[in-house]
């Protein structure tokens, strides 16, 4: 789950702590209490009693528990079977486990490559009467 050089926990945000506002961490960050506003960091980690309430940017992300927001990730993110999520995801890799809750959209193409189409490269699979 972890690259080189973010392989230890700097920051934990314990059950019952409260934080308001953007968060940005270097290293990873868990989040077992609530944080309130946009997080920033290398690698999250949300444990089952955690919560976001905001965007999250990071090189990949784990969700055990509920994120309200739009997460941007370079590299993946996995929804656990407790996790509840409600937004976008975009990131090249994604898993969701049997159980999550995921109520949202999901990108995993780059700007460039999805703006060519309004849907990506998805095509209707019942032909139109046009013939398309």
């Amino acid at each position: 789950m972890f690259g080189t050089g973010s392989r230890k926990l700097e920051t934990i945000v314990g059950d019952g702590t409260l934080i308001e506002g953007k968060v940005s961490v270097k290293g990873t960050i868990r989040v077992d209490g609530i944080v309130e506003g946009d997080v920033q960091a290398d690698w999250v980690v949300v444990g089952e009693t955690g919560r976001i309430r905001g965007n999250t940017h990071a090189r990949g992300m784990v969700v055990g528990g509920t994120v309200e927001g739009n997460i941007e990730a370079t590299e993946i993110v996995e929804l656990k079977g407790k996790a509840a999520m409600a937004g976008e995801i975009h990131a090249p890799k994604l898993g969701i486990s049997e159980g999550a809750v995921f109520n949202g959209r999901s990108r995993m193409q780059g700007e460039s490559e999805s703006a060519e189409t309004p849907e990506g490269n998805v095509r209707p699979l019942i032909p139109t009467k046009s013939g398309a």
